[in-house]
């Protein structure tokens, strides 16, 4: 039974009540319902805790994708221990100050590929420095000047709201993906947009915050070569 996200329709839910559907071989806990997101685009499972009924609690290192991509597994963080049973009743709860990080320095990365509009080969997520690779021929990128653009998009204050479209219409619109590495989730035949009120508009199944100013102040911290037209910025909060 495929795990319903709910993440996709409220990043801010920081736990939610669950019933067990299944248990891996390797330990993993897989539920009917979750706001855990799993490691994809370049951001990290979530972490947190599982709170069994009888109050006991499981700490988890991470959240994945099944195999089938339908249901998402939750990762103990000491292998070996008691688990729920199926159709137990519990809850989940996000260590939301980490979450919360991460839902700032993915917006961000959204405008940094606004001030750097080249295609996206690559990127990773962290709580307090992430980058993100672009296909640029030719150099000469300033770090303060970077630095000045993102900073000056997030004092506009722009809502960060959320849609769909069907594959079709993506299908119709590639100028909607900026990611060279990592395609859009795709499968369910719709495709949620990510929209930065006058800024951005691409396609992202992560988790962002509701407006730019949530993210604060950022800063370009390094900007690498990775090839001949490659180049990896990197950005931090401030």
């Amino acid at each position: 039974m495929a795990t319903h996200l709910l993440f996709r329709d409220d990043a801010y839910l920081a736990e939610t009540a669950a019933t067990v559907t299944g248990l891996t071989p390797e330990g993993g806990v897989i539920v009917d319902r979750t706001v855990f997101y799993a490691t994809a685009g370049g951001q990290p499972g979530d972490t947190g805790v599982l709170v069994r009924a009888d109050g006991s609690e499981i700490a988890l290192a991470t959240a994945v994708y099944g195999p089938d991509k339908a249901e998402i597994i939750h990762v103990p963080a000491a292998p070996g221990g008691a688990l729920p049973e199926i159709g137990e009743q519990v809850t989940l709860r996000l260590d939301w100050p980490v979450r919360h990080r991460r839902m700032r320095m993915h917006t961000a990365l959204h405008l940094l590929s606004v001030a750097l509009p080249y295609p996206v080969t690559g990127g990773s997520i962290g709580e307090s420095e992430s980058r993100l690779d672009f296909d640029i021929p030719d150099a000469g990128l300033d770090k303060d000047e970077i630095t000045a653009r993102v900073n000056a998009m997030i004092a506009t204050g722009a809502d960060v709201t959320e849609s769909w479209i069907t594959d079709a219409e993506l299908d119709a619109n590639p100028g909607l993906v900026k990611t060279m590495s990592v395609k859009p989730p795709r499968g369910t035949g719709r495709v949620r947009l990510v929209k930065i009120d006058g800024l951005d508009l691409q396609p992202c199944g992560g988790t962002h915050v509701r407006n730019v100013r949530e993210i604060g102040a950022v800063q370009v911290t390094k900007i690498e070569k990775k090839g001949q037209q490659n180049r990896r910025v990197r950005l931090a909060f401030a």
